[in-house]
């Protein structure tokens, strides 16, 4: 048997293990999505334009599903829908793949079926901006071809298991899938029940990295990694544990913080409340954030 002959019979043999799984997105199939249980698709936050979608099956079934759990910083959603007997997907282990990892796409086409296409992993521990511009890290970088609206379709493995989910195209010919490995699953699972993932919001507004050294430099002082607030809202956590304008933030919950980015991360792994480093002007400080005084003692 020909290496051609072993690849076509691969792709049906995903196609029909894991076509019924696959979904359509909106009403024109904007994007695609996986039934994970009995009444449960998982799909992109990015293709919901609302609390209610249009799901569509393999077999040309379109439902109206609502919006159980949605992690917008994730990039992730769960839709209760009635999946009217279509087949939940077999989960793989995403966290095994590696470069040179044989996978396939699998996303719906208008009226139902699936699209299947084949690659091999290319990278793994990327990261992109999701839709609300924060950066979304250990994903898996693939070469199957993804048509438009294949967001939030399924990355399968040999045996037809989800090992990842399709979420950002880069470049030509290269695609993120965020990795379904046991992190990912619990994650899922907790928007299933309705649990929509919920971060702490500081409430700062932040200079870039080259105007806060620029300006410590232009005060005299001493060059510091950290981003810097210009900006407080009145009443939000960080106008509450006293942090103000002209403070650099260097750490959270223990964390450092040398960029936008790093804020976010810690933000997204600390619950409340938990301990801000800052500088002001030459003086290294601690303020709680989201304790029940927002200032800590000594603090001005």
């Amino acid at each position: 048997m020909t290496f051609l002959d072993e690849l076509s019979n691969s792709i049906a043999s995903v196609a029909a293990s894991a076509g019924p799984s696959i979904v359509g997105i909106g009403r024109h199939v904007r994007g695609a999505g996986v039934v994970i249980a009995d009444g449960q698709v998982l799909t992109n936050a990015h293709n919901l334009r609302g609390d209610t979608v249009t799901v569509t099956f393999g077999d040309g079934r379109s439902v109206m599903g609502n919006l159980a759990g949605v992690d917008g910083d994730g990039d992730l959603a769960v839709v209760s829908v009635d999946t009217g007997g279509a087949k939940a997907i077999d989960w793989g282990d995403g966290g095994t793949l590696a470069p040179g990892s044989p996978v396939f796409g699998a996303a719906a086409t208008v009226g139902g079926g699936v699209r299947v296409t084949f690659g091999m992993v290319s990278a793994v521990s990327r990261a992109f901006r999701g839709p609300g511009g924060r950066r979304i890290a250990g994903s898996v970088e693939h070469t199957a071809p993804l048509a438009p609206g294949s967001s939030g379709g399924a990355l399968l493995d040999v045996e037809g298991r989800l090992v990842g989910l399709n979420t950002n195209r880069i470049g030509e010919g290269f695609y993120l899938a965020l990795p379904a490995d046991t992190a990912l699953r619990t994650r899922i699972e907790a928007l299933g029940r309705g649990e929509s993932a919920e971060r702490p919001r500081l409430g700062v507004a932040i200079a870039p990295n080259h105007v806060a050294r620029r300006l410590r430099r232009s005060v005299g002082l001493a060059e510091r990694d950290g981003i810097l607030v210009r900006g407080v809202e009145d009443g939000s956590l960080a106008d509450a544990a006293g942090v103000e304008a002209g403070d650099l933030i260097v750490s959270a919950g223990g964390r450092p913080v040398a960029d936008a980015d790093d804020l976010h991360d810690a933000l997204g792994a600390l619950d409340l409340p938990f301990e801000l480093g800052l500088v002001r002007g030459a003086e290294d400080r601690s303020v709680t954030v989201g304790a029940t005084k927002g200032r800590t003692p000594g603090d001005a």
